[in-house]
């Protein structure tokens, strides 16, 4: 945790519960001024900490009411190149690479169970070097 002190720590945790938060709010929760977290988040900004800011989705009020967690497999050599392709796949919300059970983990939303296995064997199938494709469909998400 370099360069990141407890105020740092503590806008953080307040931005991760409400992204929208000004930065008046945040300076009178922790009794401090309008100023410095301005500074603060734009400094954390500007050093990669914060990333960016985004909306948290409930999928199923926007008629995407499947949810899967898809690990793949690929072909060793084929791995960078494999994840990169998956990431232009629009309904395929995450990716990353892992050490775990699969080489590739991704978060999918579809509208259903068809579109989900359509995705699947067109389009994931499709990327070279994907060898396994292991769907695990969510049916409730509890937290996150």
């Amino acid at each position: 945790m370099r360069d990141v002190d407890k105020l740092d720590l503590e806008i953080l945790r307040i931005l991760d519960e409400d992204g929208r938060a000004s930065f008046t709010s945040i300076a009178d929760k922790l009794n401090s001024k309008e100023s410095t977290v301005r500074k603060r988040v734009l400094a954390l900004q500007e050093r990669g900490v914060i990333r960016k800011f985004s909306v948290v989705i409930d999928a199923s009020k926007i008629g995407l009411s499947t949810m899967a967690i898809v690990g793949m497999d690929v072909d060793p050599p084929m791995l960078l190149e494999a994840a990169q392709k998956i990431c232009d796949i629009p309904e395929i919300r995450f990716v990353a690479t892992s050490s775990g059970d699969h080489m590739i983990m991704t978060e999918i939303w579809t509208t259903d169970g068809r579109t989900l296995a359509e995705l699947l064997s067109k389009k994931v199938g499709a990327v070279e070097g994907v060898r396994k494709v292991c769907p695990a469909i969510i049916l409730e998400k509890l937290k996150g």
